[in-house]
């Protein structure tokens, strides 16, 4: 049997209202894909139904894998290790991949493998759709790789701080999941940062392709990207940002400039982040763990690294002088108004 071109991994838990629309989409890809449903211990909903049904139905394509609720994570997890296609890709059962699109990149992807050019990283661009005011905003590349061309780290350019790669713009080669030893944490969200950012050491070829593939909705009151939601969950933030200051060495990678770069700025945006949130809280234990989180940085990186980090995004979240909390908060909020990210 020939090997699948990609296998999507779709993690779903409780999300019959919406899986459908999801897997309809991932479905045009046809017998080029392998689409693995997780049903993450769904009660509450027919998930574990629509599941079964679309294995039923789509026997050569979709597998229906039902497993006691691990986390978003865990549902990652379980793709990979029933994947069979030769590349990887997450698609939360919320969102949906623009069929027109995937075609041109299952083409180009098909291509490259049958000359023996196939990339390490396929890079797209995505979308969010905004539930609250029906608007959209596209996450673009072109300023930071050549388009339509294999590259290397070498090629790659400045990332703005609203162009991180995410989940959603990423198809992994499953080897480097497996070459990175990809195991994502259970009971955790916001895991697709660990998803994206680990495999990077190990990726020697990308390709980027300016089109808009993933469709990302945002804006519902009960998405772990909620503002309120991520305040609540702050923990689960930090315990992913501690997973990703422990799972490379960024010294070790100072003979590849720009991929230590990258990883530092990311790392860096890691600890804005969990410093928002913190802030957020605004309590007593949230401004501990806020100092805890830097000390366990400093004890865990070696110097050039946590000064490369604290001269980068990071540090303008942990500045200390009359008032900084409440002018790092308005700086917070005129950049969610500008870039609308939650």
């Amino acid at each position: 049997m020939q090997q699948k071109l990609i296998t999507f991994a779709v993690p779903c838990y409780n999300s019959a209202a919406y899986m459908r629309h999801c897997i309809e989409t991932l479905l045009s890809a046809g017998e080029r894909a392998e689409i693995i449903l997780v049903d993450d211990g769904s009660v509450k909903d027919e998930t574990p139904a629509i599941c079964d049904e679309y294995a039923e139905k789509y026997p050569t394509i979709v597998k229906a894998i039902h497993q006691e609720n691990g986390g978003h994570g865990e549902g990652v997890n379980q793709g990979i290790r029933n994947a069979t296609g030769l590349y990887y890709k997450v698609v939360d059962s919320d969102d949906w991949l623009d069929t027109d699109c995937l075609k041109k990149v299952l083409d180009r992807l098909q291509s490259l493998v049958t000359r023996g050019t196939a990339p390490d990283l396929m890079i797209c661009n995505y979308v969010y759709e905004h539930v609250e005011d029906n608007t959209t905003h596209v996450v673009r590349y072109t300023n930071v790789f050549p388009e339509n061309r294999l590259f290397s780290w070498m090629h790659v350019g400045h990332f703005r701080p609203d162009q991180n790669l995410l989940m959603h713009s990423v198809i992994y080669r499953t080897e480097i999941l497996h070459k990175c030893g990809m195991v994502l944490p259970k009971h955790t969200f916001y895991v697709d940062n660990i998803f994206v950012y680990q495999p990077l050491p190990f990726v020697k070829s990308m390709y980027y392709m300016n089109l808009d593939l993933y469709r990302y909705f945002i804006g519902r009151s009960d998405q772990s990207v909620n503002e309120s939601v991520m305040v609540k969950r702050v923990d689960q933030q930090l315990r992913v940002t501690k997973h990703m200051i422990d799972c490379q060495d960024l010294d070790a990678l100072k003979g590849e400039k720009r991929l230590r770069a990258y990883m530092l700025h990311y790392l860096s945006m890691m600890m804005a982040v969990s410093d928002i949130f913190l802030l957020l809280d605004g309590s007593a234990e949230a401004k501990e763990k806020k100092t805890a989180l830097w000390k366990y940085l400093k004890e865990h990186t070696k110097p050039d690294v946590y000064r490369s980090i604290v001269l980068g995004v990071g540090g303008l979240t942990n500045m200390n002088f009359p008032k900084s909390d409440r002018f790092i908060l308005g700086c917070y909020r005129f950049a969610q108004k500008v870039f609308k990210f939650n």
